[in-house]
C-alpha cells in the first residue's frame, strides 16, 4: 500500500513528522491497517487523480518535504508530483520505477530509512571533502603568492587532495 511521508528535517532522527496512507482500497481496510500500524491518518477509496490532489494538500500543510512511496502504475502521477517519489522496485511497475526519484530494489520499506542514514553520512563526507580541498587550495594559493610554493608542489597537493577525498568517500562502503 502506498503511503505519503511528510518530512520535516529538524524533527526526530529521520525527520518524519507524519505518516499517512493514500490508497484506492476500501475505507474499512485502510482504517484497519492504519490502526494496526499506528499511522497518523489515511485517505481511502481514491482514484489516481485523487491521489495527486491529496499529495498537493499534504504539501500545502507540510512544514517540510512530502515523500510518496508507491509501487503500482497508478502511483506514477503521484510519484512525479511529490517532492520525493520512492518506488518499490521488486514488484513495482515500470512506470512507477521510471517516474520515481528513488527506487528501492526490493519491497522492504525499511530500506528507505537505511537510505536516509546513508545519505546523511554521505552529506557529512562531502562537506569534509569540500572543506579539506578548499583549505589545501587556499593554503597553496597563499604560499604561491608569497613565493614559497612552486607550481609542482601545488599540482602535487591538488592530486594528493583528490586521492585523499576518494579514500575518504570510500569509507561510506563500511
Amino acid at each position: 500500500m502506498p503511503c505519503a511521508l511528510v518530512l520535516s528535517i529538524p524533527l526526530g532522527y529521520f525527520g518524519v513528522r507524519k505518516v499517512v496512507m493514500v490508497t484506492g482500497d476500501s475505507k474499512d481496510v485502510a482504517e484497519e491497517i492504519a490502526r494496526q500500524i499506528s499511522l497518523d491518518g489515511f485517505y481511502a477509496e481514491l482514484l489516481p487523480e485523487d491521489n495527486v490532489k491529496v499529495i498537493e494538500e499534504l504539501e500545502k500543510e507540510a512544514q517540510g518535504k512530502v515523500v510518496f512511496v508507491g509501487d503500482g502504475i497508478n502511483d506514477a502521477p503521484v510519484l512525479a508530483r511529490a517532492d520525493v517519489g520512492v518506488a518499490m522496485g521488486a514488484l513495482g511497475s515500470d512506470a512507477a520505477i521510471e517516474t520515481a526519484d528513488v527506487v528501492i530494489m526490493d519491497d522492504k520499506p525499511s530500506k528507505l530509512l537505511r537510505g536516509i542514514r546513508i545519505a546523511r553520512r554521505m552529506q557529512g563526507i562531502v562537506w569534509q571533502n569540500i572543506i579539506f580541498a578548499l583549505g589545501v587550495k587556499l593554503t597553496f594559493i597563499g604560499l604561491g603568492i608569497l613565493g614559497e610554493a612552486t607550481m609542482w608542489e601545488a599540482v602535487f597537493a591538488d592530486v594528493g587532495v583528490a586521492l585523499i577525498e576518494v579514500f575518504n568517500t570510500m569509507m561510506i562502503l563500511k
